[in-house]
């Protein structure tokens, strides 16, 4: 139980560590919420910033990935401030050819558009009930894909929320 907030609460004390890298698209409101999440786990974040409106490019995306290793790729699927669709099948291919996590906020497209969670490698995805899929606001599905599972399960220090440890 909670709003799309807890489960992106959930995933991010769940998959970060003090530490990790981090690469976070933000083109909105709940990217940067998900990078003021990412801060509060102590993670060592880079950003790749969009104007509002705009899609967060693979190709930069790529370049990222090249520079450095991380840990954990995040997005905002369907942007909810500004309803911006990321090419994520392209971000999602990406993050696992260069040994990242994927994880998806899909607050705003889950019920409204299609979402291949398996298909496209994502690790950890979450959503809320209130949006497309049109039920009363309170829920915060959320996946977690095998090799996320085992992150968590052989972390170095303690899941930083009681509440949402899965």
């Amino acid at each position: 139980p909670g709003t799309g907030s807890s489960g992106m609460e959930a995933c991010v004390a769940n998959l970060i560590e003090p530490g990790d890298r981090i690469l976070i698209g933000v083109n909105g409101f709940f990217g940067d919420r998900i990078r003021q999440m990412a801060e509060r786990q102590a993670a060592e974040i880079t950003v790749i910033e969009e104007d509002w409106g705009k899609p967060i490019d693979p190709a930069r995306v790529e370049a990222e990935l090249k520079n450095a290793s991380y840990r954990l790729v995040a997005l905002v699927h369907a942007e909810t401030s500004t309803g911006v669709l990321q090419p994520i099948a392209d971000i999602a291919l990406l993050a696992k050819e260069y040994g990242a996590m994927m994880m998806l906020d899909t607050v705003s497209s889950l019920g409204g558009i299609e979402i291949k969670v398996d298909e496209w490698g994502i690790d950890a995805c979450f959503s809320c009930s209130q949006k497309c899929i049109g039920c009363a606001a309170g829920l915060s599905p959320i996946t977690f894909s095998d090799r996320a599972v085992e992150a968590v399960k052989n972390r170095k220090t303690p899941v930083s929320s009681w509440y949402l440890d899965i």
